[in-house]
């Protein structure tokens, strides 16, 4: 399997669809904007996006299962899986903000082998396959050098309907504020984690988040020579619901701030 050509072709389907998207921003109202669940939204463009990668990526690679936001397709892939998000940030989207983007990660039984996150404010496509670099429209990009959380600057994200552990979080959020170069909340989680890849931040965490949050960005921010874990710094961050992902420097001190303010 060329795992390079692949993700070329996938490039450009995230180009194509992306333009579908870019072409219906100025057409979202409330009256077509769902709600699945609390402060949950989903769009037709959502959808339509959905059911466009779904298309184009059978194309690709025939023998291929998603796990697919919107559950477009239910089709579960004996060795292969695509785990696609049409629109990561709906909420900005809908809002006329940015970042939105589209997130595919490729999964071979267990393990992430490609990953693709095309930010569409900025146009910024980011990308790798197994044993390749990470890059970004075509340059490859590295994780900071930064050494300290002091120097650092930190993504999170809040969480949308899950707040059990709201008191730990803020409590988290208190110590980074006090404690680094400051927290910023863009609103999607598959953009700070490549916005980690390329060295803007140093550092991303977040929970109650879903696989097609987070596969593809995790993936790049390891080839960009980062690091990634759940809380507990294990490896059940995929579908874990929680997730670290930060410079070679700085994870140890990260991950036990992360443990000792938010595992009870």
């Amino acid at each position: 399997m060329n795992l390079e050509n692949i993700c070329r072709q996938v490039i450009d389907l995230t180009k194509s669809v992306g333009e579908f998207i870019l072409s219906e921003k100025n057409n979202i109202t409330h009256l077509n904007v769902e709600e699945k669940g609390l402060h949950d939204f989903v769009t037709y463009v959502d959808k339509t996006a959905e059911q466009k990668l779904v298309d184009g990526l059978t194309k690709i690679l025939p023998e291929a299962g998603f796990i697919a936001e919107e559950g477009t397709s239910v089709k579960k892939g004996d060795i292969y899986n695509w785990i696609i998000d049409p629109l990561d940030g709906t909420t900005n989207f809908i809002h006329g903000l940015t970042p939105f983007a589209i997130s595919i990660a490729l999964m071979e039984n267990d393990k992430i082998i490609l990953g693709i996150v095309h930010e569409l404010g900025l146009n910024e496509c980011f990308y790798a396959w197994k044993d390749s670099p990470a890059f970004l429209n075509g340059e490859i990009i590295k994780v900071s050098e930064t050494e300290t959380i002091e120097n650092s600057l930190i993504a999170t994200g809040f969480p949308y309907y899950d707040y059990k552990r709201i008191k730990p979080f803020l409590e988290s959020l208190e110590y980074f504020m006090e404690n680094s170069h400051g927290v910023r909340r863009l609103g999607s989680a598959a953009t700070d984690l490549v916005y980690v890849a390329c060295g803007r931040f140093e550092a991303f965490y977040e929970y109650s988040l879903s696989p097609w949050d987070v596969a593809a960005g995790a993936f790049i921010v390891q080839q960009a020579g980062g690091k990634v874990s759940d809380f507990k710094g294990e490896n059940n961050y995929i579908f874990g619901e929680e997730i670290i992902a930060t410079n070679s420097f700085v994870f140890d001190n990260f991950l036990n701030n992360i443990k000792k303010i938010m595992i009870n």
